[in-house]
């Protein structure tokens, strides 16, 4: 018998023979990085060779002028992001609208103008620190006849930390010089440097300590220079150590029936003198012992108030009276100039 026919395999496909390097040009359309594929298929990638690239595939836009194939890497560009003004309409992003444009150059100018303004209205008014000072300056120079001399002279005076080992110092008022010149104040030599300064008035007030041991002249000569005058002294005085010169020691005040009537010349022991430049007034004070001892050579008050100073009105803190008193004196005098530049004109 006839052995049976085989059996029949599957249709043989129709159609042009499959070509092996078009196969190979296949490629999986997937996302970069994406472990699948998108979708469930296969895309085909432009076939190599002169054939016209899919356009729906970046990768395989034309890379050369001309739209052939280039051997570079291919170049992508994205269009411009848009988004959405009020009336949901789209717009590019970035782009401002006219009314923003012209909005914000009417906030320019009004912010330059007014910048403008404010530093013109300084100017044309006169608005800085040198017409403060000046005005300081001024004010200082009536405290003579505009102040009681209960404030420029307090009846008692405190003195924290101000003795020696920062004890605490007070310091009673016992007299009051009437405001006068400068004639008798001053020894010649000292007067003589003080003489181009001009003297308007001398204010001095007598203090002694709470055991009434030491007495101590506090003075404030307003003068009748300008600003530049007493800053060319303060110069002299700070370059040539002038306060520190015995030949250039005030006079104290020696009021009778006092416990100062016995402080004369010989009873000087200590001085401090300062020559200020924002107040038209030289400060200064002069200490000695009330029971009129003659105090030998004299010190000024930064060489008594040393640390391990030996003499006798070191050790006794007739330097510290001096310094302490002149201090609080002189800032009495700026608080009350400071008090009238404050009040309203």
């Amino acid at each position: 018998a006839a052995a049976p026919p085989p059996p029949a395999g599957p249709p043989r496909p129709t159609g042009p023979a499959p070509d092996p390097a078009r196969d190979e040009a296949w490629v999986p359309a997937s996302r970069p990085g994406a472990d699948e594929p998108y979708g469930t298929g296969w895309a085909t990638a432009a076939p190599s060779g002169p054939s016209t690239p899919d356009p729906g595939f970046s990768w395989s836009a034309p890379m050369a002028p001309g739209g052939a194939s280039g051997s570079g890497r291919p170049v992508v560009t994205f269009a411009q992001p848009e988004g959405y003004d009020e009336n949901a309409r789209p717009h590019p992003l970035g782009r401002r609208g006219r009314s923003q444009v012209v909005a914000a150059a009417v906030c320019l100018v009004l912010g330059v103008g007014l910048i403008g303004g404010a530093v013109a209205g300084s100017w044309l008014a006169g608005d800085s620190g040198e017409k403060g000072a000046d005005t300081g300056f001024t004010a200082a120079a009536n405290m003579w006849h505009n102040v009681p001399v209960d404030e420029l002279f307090p009846p008692t005076v405190q003195g924290e930390g101000a003795g020696p080992g920062d004890a605490d110092r007070v310091w009673t008022r016992i007299a009051v010089a009437p405001d006068s010149g400068c004639e008798d104040a001053f020894d010649p030599l000292l007067r003589k440097l003080l003489a181009p300064l001009g003297c308007e008035r001398l204010l001095r007030a007598t203090y002694t300590d709470a055991t009434q041991s030491h007495v101590t002249t506090v003075g404030l000569l307003f003068t009748k220079a300008d600003a530049a005058g007493m800053a060319s002294l303060a110069g002299r005085f700070d370059k040539e150590r002038l306060d520190r010169r015995t030949d250039l020691i005030p006079r104290p005040y020696a009021a009778k029936g006092t416990a100062a009537a016995g402080f004369g010349a010989g009873q000087r022991a200590t001085w401090a003198i300062s020559v200020l430049t924002d107040a038209p007034v030289v400060v200064y004070a002069v200490s000695g012992w009330a029971d009129g001892r003659d105090a030998g050579t004299p010190l000024p008050a930064e060489g008594g108030m040393e640390s391990g100073a030996t003499t006798a009105p070191a050790q006794a803190g007739l330097g510290h009276d001096a310094r302490g008193l002149a201090d609080r004196v002189e800032r009495g005098l700026r608080k009350n100039v400071d008090t009238t530049t404050e009040q309203p004109s």
